[in-house]
């Protein structure tokens, strides 16, 4: 039973990935709080804006990935969607950040609902143009984003 739980965990754990890797999408570094962002007392603690972020990754990606000039509509689609859900994300944060301090243990349990939905909403649009961009791509190029989805690193990839 408990290896079930395990699997079905794990499972939910890869989409989660996903959803950080690619939408903000890109949401690796971020923690649940991200979306909330509450404006710490702290000048040390600081928050990169999703579309800060995301445009991070794409020019890192698109180095890695060693995007063609045939896959450059396909790669234009996809960071067009990345950059329409970091704004998205950034507007859900700004809109909720105020309200995070003062909310309630429940209130706050369906704000963290409202953030997960946009993510799953988010990777939903983000799929069909990442889908169409990996059918495109050569051997060397899948081994690459496979290998970024299995480890999340994604620097710049060794070339033969």
């Amino acid at each position: 039973m408990k290896q079930n739980a395990y699997k079905v965990a794990f499972q939910a754990t890869l989409v989660v990935a996903m959803v950080a890797f690619l939408s903000i999408i890109f949401f690796a570094h971020a923690n649940l709080s991200y979306a909330a962002a509450v404006k710490k007392k702290s000048s040390a603690v600081t928050r990169t804006s999703a579309v800060d972020y995301a445009e991070a990754q794409i020019k890192q990606l698109q180095g890695t990935l060693n995007i063609t000039e045939a896959q450059k509509e396909l790669w234009n689609n996809l960071t067009q969607v990345m950059r329409e859900n970091a704004k998205e994300m950034d507007a859900l944060t700004k809109e909720r950040a105020g309200k995070f301090e003062n909310m309630n243990s429940v209130e706050r349990m369906k704000l963290h609902r409202q953030i997960t939905e946009a993510h799953l909403d988010q990777l939903q649009k983000l799929i069909p143009p990442f889908e169409a961009l990996y059918a495109s791509m050569s051997d060397q190029q899948k081994n690459i984003t496979d290998m970024i989805f299995r480890t999340g690193k994604h620097g710049k990839s060794k070339r033969k």
